[in-house]
């Protein structure tokens, strides 16, 4: 076999079933035949050409779930048959001044996988050996992926403030985020609230998890979460600044409002919201390949699985639009073979 099938983006909303060369993987790099690859909301930054420039073709896709079939010079610590996941965050360099101080996650020579260099909408993938994470026996490829991405933003941010156990931590946004921040944050012992707008998403939020759900639409989550005591942590998953300004509002005092979901629209804070309180904003982007190994280990330890929609890699086109159509529940993952 001397060429693999991938999708690639150029310009805008352009995805092509290409034909790429098979290469030998580049030093530090390892190559691995892609088993699945869940689909992103930050995979629009590709196919919406929203990247430095869209004429130059990227293959989308960063929650790749694969096995090693070649290993680049210099490359030691990963062996061909090994079963690997590669994240947005594609590999630290060692070397540039967060690098040398322990902050991969800020790393200033790092690729972000299927945005600035080819991702897992394809059956083959490359990447660096720094990124590469242990998948544990016991889950499968499907469940893996999304976990990848959307599981560890979520995981790592939980753990932004140092929150004891039956503390109230709230999440907003039911969706590819929230529906896996909700079974962490009850497997990690906190009291959970779930918030989004309308009621028909409640009986989703109480199956995996939360203790309360509060109904954006029908009022105020802030004055609701002050009410129940205030929330420890918010994680903020929706992709709107507007939807989580009332948010600071309901935190405890020295809590903390993370925020994992991208959002086109500025935040709007009230400073004495923060003054009060002693109150935080923080932003919170993925985590290192190693913590992406614990965040699996946890896990698979307490039974947290995404819920996903399967479709054939054949069909990713189709499967990117499901997903920007927010009529999938939650995550839609591409499979080498339908399953």
């Amino acid at each position: 076999m001397s060429t693999y099938r991938a999708f690639q983006a150029t310009g805008v909303r352009n995805l092509q079933l290409v034909e790429l060369e098979l290469t030998d993987p580049a030093p530090g790099q390892v190559r691995l035949r892609v088993e699945a690859c869940g689909i992103c909301h930050t995979d629009v930054l590709a196919v919406e050409g929203l990247r430095a420039d869209p004429s130059i073709p990227v293959v989308p896709g960063h929650e790749i779930v694969g096995v090693i079939d070649a290993v680049g010079a210099g490359v030691t610590a990963w062996r061909p048959g090994e079963r690997v996941g590669v994240g947005f965050l594609h590999g630290q360099c060692w070397e540039c001044e967060p690098c040398r101080r322990g902050d991969f996650v800020n790393c200033l020579n790092q690729e972000q996988t299927g945005t600035t260099i080819d991702g897992g909408y394809a059956e083959v993938a490359y990447a660096r050996a720094s990124g590469l994470v242990r998948i544990p026996e016991g889950i499968s490829a499907i469940n893996a992926a999304p976990l990848l991405c959307a599981g560890l933003t979520t995981f790592t941010a939980l753990q932004q403030a140092p929150t004891r156990a039956g503390a109230l931590v709230a999440v907003q946004g039911i969706g590819g985020l929230g529906h896996l921040a909700l079974q962490y944050a009850r497997s990690l012992g906190h009291r959970v609230a779930a918030i989004a707008r309308g009621r028909e998403k409640e009986a989703y939020a109480r199956e995996l998890g939360a203790h309360v759900y509060i109904d954006s639409a029908g009022t105020d989550p802030g004055a609701e979460l002050a009410a129940l005591g205030g929330a420890s942590v918010i994680i903020a998953t929706a992709s709107s600044g507007a939807s989580m300004n009332p948010l600071v509002r309901g935190l405890a005092p020295n809590g903390k409002l993370v925020v994992v979901g991208a959002a086109p629209d500025p935040l709007t804070i009230a400073t004495p919201d923060l003054i009060f309180g002693t109150r935080a904003v923080v932003g919170s982007l993925t985590g290192t390949s190693i913590e992406n190994e614990d965040n699996l280990a946890f896990s698979l330890a307490n039974e947290i699985r995404p819920r996903v929609e399967v479709m054939p890699f054949t069909e990713a086109t189709k499967a990117y639009e499901r997903m920007l159509s927010g009529r999938a529940r939650f995550r839609v993952v591409l499979a080498a073979t339908a399953a």
